[in-house]
């Protein structure tokens, strides 16, 4: 079990994970890529229980019926994915992390939506949607 530390670009929100990181990933989907304004995002997944803000209110956006996203709302860094299918999980960006490092991608996921200029050669697996 970790504790990794993270928050926004201006430091008004910070949180603190204790836990295992999962579903580490890099995701090309087009929603994702339109939040951060980013060819790709890095998140990984915790259990909801293992997610803490130790500082601030974050600002919140249902960017599609079952997906809220949480952001801060004076600097716009790009937070949290919640799903209301997968309750149980957060998804973190992990350039949040005050260490990106500690929770690197394991794989890519929505490949099929992936810009054809970004390359994706370091032989992490890619996935066309979701993980089988």
């Amino acid at each position: 079990m970790a504790l990794l530390l993270g928050g926004c670009a201006c430091g008004a929100l910070r949180y603190e994970v204790c836990g295992t990181p999962f579903h580490r990933t890099l995701c090309h989907c087009v929603d994702c890529r339109r939040a951060a304004g980013a060819p790709a995002v890095a998140w990984f997944s915790v259990r909801a229980g293992e997610f803490a803000w130790v500082a601030g209110t974050p600002a919140l956006h249902r960017s599609s019926p079952p997906v809220e996203r949480a952001f801060c709302g004076r600097c716009g860094t790009q937070l949290l994915y919640r799903s209301d299918a997968w309750p149980d999980e957060i998804d973190v960006t992990t350039c949040s992390l005050d260490d990106p490092e500690a929770a690197a991608p394991e794989d890519h996921t929505f490949v099929a939506q992936r810009l054809h200029w970004l390359r994706i050669d370091d032989g992490l697996p890619a996935y066309q949607r979701t993980r089988p």
